[in-house]
């Protein structure tokens, strides 16, 4: 997506990488005690709020301190949440008995013109955010094969929330590396798109969001989930099955 901003009578266009984010392919609401049903709201919000940052991060390292100048370097999760799409709408699917929670939180804006890799820089931002989901799974998930099962059996609330935080970060992961607009692994498969393929470059960008919505609710999120699962087993071990 693209945002435009009027810097001194010029306009500069910032790129964001809008982040969506799903688990829907888990969280069977009515089904669940609501405890766990609000602890994994938390742990999406901060999981989401780190991926952001990552992107915001990055980007800052590579010389572009737009999203640090908006105060969206922070873990302060009132400087990310968007109104509908972190809050309203994810309300709304739990009040209807949803058995799935979809939403986003407010992109970091960024400015490729500033970066001092403009060949890779765009990739990187990009490929920051999955990188970050993927490195909170593998810690909690080492965390969840080193601590001794007997402790866990005697606080079980441990293990739900190490667990969880693996689950969704992987699920983070995955679904934001599909190769949809606005979603982050579009910038990659854009990046290494030949130039003959301008057309489809060009109809990404302008129907990927129905693309996505379709993908959704038309079951291509079953096979995220069996990607996911084989994921969670790999990083913490059958013994820990959470489903």
């Amino acid at each position: 997506m693209i945002k435009n901003y009027k810097i001194k009578n010029l306009i500069i266009s910032y790129y964001h990488s809008l982040h969506f984010f799903s688990i829907c392919v888990i969280l069977k609401l009515n089904n669940m005690d609501i405890f766990i049903t609000i602890f994994s709201l938390i742990v999406l919000l901060f999981s989401v709020i780190i991926h952001e940052l990552a992107h915001g991060s990055v980007a800052y390292s590579l010389g572009d301190p737009t999203a640090k100048y908006d105060g969206r370097l922070t873990l302060n999760p009132l400087k990310h949440l968007d109104p509908f799409g972190s809050i309203i709408l994810p309300l709304l699917l739990f009040a209807g008995g949803s058995p799935m929670l979809i939403g986003w939180a407010k992109p970091v804006p960024i400015n490729p013109h500033n970066f001092k890799d403009q060949k890779w820089g765009t990739l990187k931002v990009a490929i920051a955010g999955p990188s970050s989901n993927m490195a909170v799974a593998l810690f909690f998930g080492l965390l969840l094969r080193a601590v001794p099962l007997d402790f866990f059996a005697m606080a079980p609330g441990m293990f739900l929330i190490f667990s969880f935080t693996v689950w969704i970060n992987i699920i983070l992961a995955i679904f934001n590396l599909l190769p949809i607009p606005p979603l982050d692994g579009s910038w990659i498969l854009l990046r290494f798109l030949p130039d003959r393929f301008e057309k489809t470059k060009i109809f990404l960008h302008q129907y990927g969001l129905f693309i996505l919505i379709f993908f959704i609710f038309f079951g291509g999120l079953s096979g995220l989930g069996a990607l996911a699962h084989f994921l969670y087993n790999i990083m913490v071990g059958a013994s820990f099955s959470l489903f």
